[in-house]
């Protein structure tokens, strides 16, 4: 579990560059207040933090198993193949926050190469 009340997951493929990350944190936050870390898959960690720096955001990344069989508000068929969720925007955010957490609402995408979904931490 981490220390923060939200967190914003990033799912990528290999086009997505600063600015559709950033269109896609945007479109996720909805005006909302800023989430206090930005998490990706390892593997999409050297994508994604130049944006982290950029708004001096923490960067959680995380092994592709960790996400495996966590519930997620959108069920993409190639996402559930190769990760075992169904968003990796989604379930990166709902992973690297811990649980009790929700979903703000399903992923956004943007400029067709990143997706982000935020999760905030659910307090009794």
């Amino acid at each position: 579990m981490t220390p923060y009340h939200r967190i914003a997951g990033f799912g990528m493929n290999s086009a997505a560059a600063l600015p559709a990350l950033h269109a896609a944190l945007e479109m996720a936050r909805g005006g909302a207040a800023m989430p206090g870390a930005l998490a990706c898959l390892e593997a999409h960690a050297p994508r994604l933090a130049p944006l982290a720096d950029a708004l001096s955001l923490p960067l959680i990344a995380l092994a592709p198993e960790a996400l495996r069989g966590t519930a997620t508000l959108t069920d993409s068929a190639r996402a559930h193949a190769l990760y075992g969720a169904g968003s990796v925007a989604e379930a990166c955010a709902l992973v690297a926050l811990g649980v009790p957490a929700r979903l703000t609402g399903p992923r956004r995408i943007a400029q067709g190469c990143a997706s982000c979904a935020i999760a905030e931490r659910i307090t009794p």
